[in-house]
């Protein structure tokens, strides 16, 4: 009778997960305590979130239904930690806290990273505030090694901390385009080996940029009051740890365009740096008023303060295409609005189940309620509505799409808070003259002014690359289709990596009833997809992101120089917040093998690292 429950249960996972590498990334990543399949931990993940609420059950039971069929796809840490009782955060990533220049203080931030990565959470870092190499501190006298030497020890510390089992740490490294130290921090990760647990970004500014379009001269400089007394050019210039304008040392200048070229040389050759286009991350951001952002988490998803956490989730799309491949097919707004509804409130709630690694991140993430509500498996939903990725059809559908939760996730918050209460940062006057603000429906800020609201931010878009496999490898947040059918290696509960044949799931669900092995007429890969296609997606949905998109655009190896500097240039002109490429290269090769061709291709999501997100600007178009 035991061995026929067993067997029953493995009919029954195997019909809910439906592919091996779903039901191998559900028991080595989200199962607990021997869950006989994925509705365990569905039902597990409602009752610990609905525990926030007044009518328990009810919610309990609206959760469960909310992540039934994959509709709604909780951050990975939610899925694993909520209602286990361990001592682990349900958010993916922060950033830390600013790196105070001296021993202490760098060996501080070191022990608040490991505890925060114990806990199973990715951090980012602005290492801006370390002096740079060579120069002598003013009280101690001692000779600093610079920022990158620094940051060798995070990478060993990641290594150690998270060593085993099939989560690997991720974190974020940025420096100023100003620092010393900036060309050392570019090449620091062109030796292969080095820093594999870091996504290096460049903070670049408007005025760098204003100095690359006019060729002129660029100073790199560094706080004075951190340096020996000396004679030269001092410049005010803000910094990080600083609230106002500081006098800043000019070390030297060199051309800007060198500079750039620099950059876009070393992701050309080895896909990093990643350009984070800083002013406009903080002039868009919700908060702008009341803090200063020089980071964020490791995908790129969520610009955060000093001490911020990322709350995510996903819809999945898929799950809303009405008749998938008929001439007929159409995506149900109304429903989608419903799982953004539901969804807004469980996000909201992690934020007051969850435990924290340091009492900072608490007091950030509890006085801004920021959340990251965003969505995966686009590219597949186009699919199945007919439409072709690089299409204005498409686009239209996304937008409307991105449209519809983005603004049901405000008005839910307002009902939050008219139940709850605004979260604790709230200054009505301040928030509702934000830029993204004033762009939302009259009827959104007119509630916002009555009754405040429960979320500082609402809405991201993350590469959601292990829960998309686990709800049946849909296409990864707004990426399009990497490949119809590739060789992926994942990591194993003891460290090591176990290789699974992976189909997309649009084409997946077409050889159902076209098993001759023809393609859907809207299918495409993202190497048949020109860059500009890449960027016009972002574009159209930008408007409808508070924080951010996560976003790799795809390069072929040939591509000449000239043309993917280009794509960095456009990502400006088109008021995007930062670009991250992947063009495949010696450094980090090709990242999954191709089954119809056995050739190595490339990913936006590397093996050993997680790329930098792809940040566009809260214009509104």
């Amino acid at each position: 009778m035991q061995f026929m429950n067993r067997r029953e249960a493995d009919r029954q996972l195997a019909k809910t997960l439906d592919t091996a590498i779903a039901r191998h990334v559900w028991a080595t990543r989200y199962r607990y305590a021997g869950e006989p399949g994925i509705e365990a931990t569905w039902q597990r993940v409602a009752r610990a979130l609905a525990a926030p609420e007044a009518e328990i059950s009810a919610w309990e039971q609206r959760f469960t239904d909310l992540l039934a069929d994959f509709r709604f796809l909780p951050g990975g840490r939610i899925l694993a930690g909520a209602g286990t009782g361990r001592q682990v955060t349900l958010f993916n990533c922060f950033v830390m806290g600013t790196i105070e220049d001296s021993m202490d203080g760098i060996f501080e931030a070191l022990k608040e990273g490991a505890l925060t990565m114990q806990q199973c959470g990715g951090v980012g870092y602005d290492f801006s505030t370390l002096r740079p190499a060579g120069t002598v501190a003013r009280r101690a006298g001692t000779i600093a090694s610079g920022p990158v030497s620094f940051m060798h020890i995070w990478d060993s510390m990641c290594a150690t901390v998270l060593s085993t089992g099939p989560r690997r740490g991720a974190m974020m490294a940025t420096l100023r385009v100003d620092h010393p130290d900036i060309e050392t921090f570019i090449d620091a990760k062109r030796q292969p080996g080095k820093l594999t647990h870091f996504n290096c970004s460049v903070l670049v500014s408007d005025a760098f940029m204003t100095a690359v379009h006019a060729d002129a001269d660029w100073p790199l400089l560094f706080p004075s009051a951190a340096l020996e007394p000396g004679s030269g050019e001092e410049i005010q210039s803000d910094w990080p740890g600083f609230e106002e304008p500081v006098p800043c040392r000019v070390f030297r200048r060199l051309r800007a365009r060198e500079l750039w070229e620099h950059i876009m040389r070393a992701t050309y050759d080895h896909a990093e740096p990643g350009v984070l286009f800083i002013d406009r991350i903080n002039q868009w951001n919700n908060l702008g008023d009341r803090e200063r952002i020089s980071a964020t988490n490791p995908c790129g998803e969520i610009p955060l303060p000093p001490h911020g956490a990322c709350d995510l989730g996903s819809i999945n799309l898929t799950r809303f295409v009405v008749k998938p491949f008929d001439d007929t097919a159409w995506l149900d707004l109304d429903a989608l609005g419903e799982t953004a509804r539901l969804a807004t409130r469980l996000l909201d709630n992690v934020i007051d189940v969850s435990q924290f690694p340091l009492p900072a991140q608490a007091e950030q993430a509890r006085g801004s309620r920021r959340l990251g509500l965003g969505i995966t498996g686009l590219a597949d939903a186009l699919i199945m509505l007919g439409l072709h990725y690089d299409s204005d059809a498409a686009r239209e559908r996304a937008r409307e799409a991105m449209a519809t939760i983005t603004h049901t996730a405000y008005r839910t918050s307002i009902e939050l808070a008219r139940e709850k209460g605004p979260f604790p940062f709230f200054n009505k006057a301040q928030f509702l003259d934000r830029p993204f603000i004033r762009a939302l429906p009259s009827d959104i800020r007119a509630g916002i002014a009555r009754d405040g609201i429960r979320n500082s931010h609402l809405t991201a878009i993350a590469p959601t690359g292990s829960i998309s496999l686990l709800a049946g490898n849909v296409s990864s947040g707004i990426e399009p289709v990497f490949r119809r059918e590739v060789r992926r290696p994942v990591l194993a509960g003891d460290g090591g990596r176990q290789s699974f044949l992976v189909q997309d799931n649009a084409w997946r669900r077409w050889l159902d009833e076209h098993p001759d092995g023809s393609l859907p007429p809207a299918f495409v890969e993202a190497w048949e997809l020109a860059p500009e296609a890449h960027l016009a997606m972002q574009a159209a949905l930008q408007p409808y992101i508070d924080s951010a998109i996560s976003k790799t655009i795809n390069v072929h190896e040939s591509m000449p120089f000239a043309d993917f500097e280009a794509i960095y240039q456009r990502a400006f002109d088109l008021g995007l917040k930062g670009c991250t490429t992947y063009r495949p290269n010696p450094v980090t090769g090709g990242l999954l093998e191709g089954v119809e061709t056995g050739m190595p291709c490339w990913s936006s999501t590397p093996a050993n690292l997680v790329k930098t997100g792809n940040f566009p600007a809260k214009t509104p178009r």
